[in-house]
């Protein structure tokens, strides 16, 4: 069973289409990288993705829920991490984790098993009584792909998530997305930065609401005759008409 599977999704606002007819699936484990730039569509398209925006037409399941029936069943399956790091910021490392493990219907002595083990796995027995608002930026990114996966979802949602950090806070972020890989979850991953999508094992590239391309690094460069994905970004986005999504 694909982890995404999505045909001809479609989202309209009225005379406007955000999303236009998009068809991809993404493989248990992949690292899928999906581009565009402003106005192209894709957070109109992780919305629907994620339970959280009905679409106009077409079909999709993403970890195997239906995302016209099962949205519940889809937000309980996924984890979601934004460029706000999306941590309360008048709770610690720990206590968030505890939160977000209890959302997600995680028991108490589950918790308490695996937060002692993650907070060890990335080195956090420093931070681990810290309010979030308190922690250094490449920290408080940390903490929350930790939160973000906390409960191993079947897929983790990534939107931006390395925003405003150092390169070798990004290198690092990477090496953790790949650990959670390995256990077999799913990272659909956003970025701005082009250098980032040389990481992922496929990448897809909108433009006005539609996937212009699709494939792994090495294939959309030889395609394109192109050094970089950061390349075939750029020619490619110089093709959209529209500025706004």
């Amino acid at each position: 069973m694909k982890a995404i599977d999505v045909k001809e999704l479609t989202k309209r606002f009225g005379s406007f289409t955000a999303v236009d007819r998009i068809t991809f699936d993404v493989d248990q484990g992949e690292i899928f990288g999906f581009l565009g730039a402003n106005g192209a569509g894709k957070t109109t398209a992780m919305r629907m993705l994620c339970g959280l925006l009905n679409p106009t037409s077409g079909q999709g399941k993403v970890a195997g829920f239906d995302i016209y029936r099962d949205t519940e069943k889809i937000k309980r399956n996924i984890g979601y991490m934004s460029q706000k790091f999306s941590l309360y910021e008048d709770l610690t490392t720990a206590e968030n984790l505890e939160l977000f493990g209890g959302i997600y219907g995680m028991s108490r002595k589950e918790i308490n098993e695996k937060s002692g083990k993650v907070i060890a796995e990335l080195g956090l027995q420093t931070e681990k009584d810290m309010l979030a608002a308190s922690l250094p930026l490449g920290i408080k990114q940390k903490v929350s792909f930790a939160v973000s996966t906390f409960h191993t979802p079947r897929i983790v949602f990534l939107d931006e998530p390395t925003g405003g950090v150092d390169p070798i806070a990004r290198r690092t972020f990477w090496e953790m997305i790949y650990r959670a890989a390995d256990r077999g979850i799913t990272a659909f991953v956003t970025t701005h930065y082009m250098d980032e999508a040389e990481y992922c094992n496929r990448v897809s590239i909108m433009v006005d609401g539609r996937i212009e391309a699709l494939g792994s690094p090495a294939q959309l460069k030889s395609k394109y005759k192109a050094a970089s994905i950061g390349d075939v970004f750029q020619s490619l986005a110089r093709q959209a008409k529209r500025v706004e999504s």
